[in-house]
């Protein structure tokens, strides 16, 4: 079948399109998919170089999302492992969820990691109250575009979001966002916490570095900052405990890799009510691009230098 191999780890250069990578066979709780579109995802750059947080091995097949057709002919999308640049891809029947009418594919792929994401940062780390302001960086994309929009529907306070362009900034306030920041200010913490009229409550923290540094630092006593990637690649300074316990501030870390391991508890009921609020219009997932599979290098280029906004698909069948 068509499919992206790896076979060194590096930059998108080290994506290879070939026609001969072996169909996946079916396992004990599993099922194989026809994939109609693969899901792009950030983290997807981190295991290409081999620097995300799960060390991957040689020869991959990277890709944690498809959506496509069971052999009974069941519409679904589903949580990998890996393998999902692929024409088909296996999954566990605990991750795969079944998409309802009024939900398009780039919709679904949106939801199930990305908005699966947001869902978790607001409701189980950040533990979002009603009228706290919240801060969510790189507010145009996969996550953020979600995330925006979910703080502002369950109730948060001033909602502020932060990207890279006037046109990402515009796209934030068009979901939702009530102020947006640039993320070039010198003064990130001064500007985030002008935005939020002086109380910063949560902050949804992706890129790293100063960025982590200056969003801390805004933190009200009782604020939180929850950590969830690092786009920047550069770490953000080590944590003070004292200064924490000198504010009242938490630092909380999430990776979804966590919930898919117990997808009854953690995945379902999100999925359920994410599905329901696209299906109603109350949440827009926004696609970013559909590319072919021969350009999924280009695709990791436009990821890592923040020229995509919102969910991006790979279509592995052109």
């Amino acid at each position: 079948m068509r499919a992206i191999r790896i076979t060194e780890f590096g930059g998108p250069e080290v994506l290879q399109v070939v026609d001969d990578e072996p169909e996946p066979s079916p396992f004990p709780g599993g099922v194989v998919l026809d994939v109609a579109h693969a899901g792009l995802n950030y983290a997807d750059t981190h295991q290409a170089e081999n620097s995300y947080l799960a060390p991957a091995s040689l020869p991959l097949v990277p890709g944690a999302e498809v959506v496509g057709t069971t052999p009974d002919g069941r519409r679904v999308v589903a949580l990998l492992a890996g393998g999902g640049y692929a024409q088909r891809a296996a999954a566990a029947e605990a991750l795969t969820f079944e998409v309802p009418d009024g939900v398009d594919d780039g919709q679904a792929l949106a939801l199930v990691l990305q908005g699966a994401t947001a869902w978790h940062l607001l409701r189980t780390s950040a533990r979002l109250s009603e009228g706290e302001s919240v801060v969510v960086h790189a507010a145009a994309g996969g996550v953020g575009t979600l995330a925006v929009q979910l703080a502002r529907h369950w109730g948060g306070g001033r909602v502020i979001a932060v990207a890279s362009s006037e046109d990402k900034r515009r796209l934030a306030l068009d979901l939702g966002a009530d102020v947006a920041v640039d993320a070039g200010e010198a003064d990130l913490k001064g500007a985030i916490e002008d935005a939020a009229d002086g109380k910063v409550d949560v902050v949804l923290e992706m890129v790293g570095g100063t960025t982590t540094d200056q969003s801390l630092a805004a933190l009200a006593p009782f604020g939180r900052l929850v950590f969830f990637g690092m786009a920047s690649r550069t770490p953000p300074s080590p944590v003070d405990l004292g200064q924490l316990m000198r504010r009242s501030r938490g630092v909380i870390g999430f990776w979804l890799a966590h919930a898919m391991s117990d997808p009854q508890r953690h995945l379902a009921a999100p999925m359920q009510e994410l599905f329901a609020l696209t299906a109603s219009g109350t949440l827009r997932p926004v696609v970013g691009g559909t590319y072919p599979l021969a350009d999924a290098a280009q695709a990791h280029r436009d990821l890592r230098e923040r020229r995509s906004v919102g969910k991006l698909l790979l279509d592995p069948n052109t």
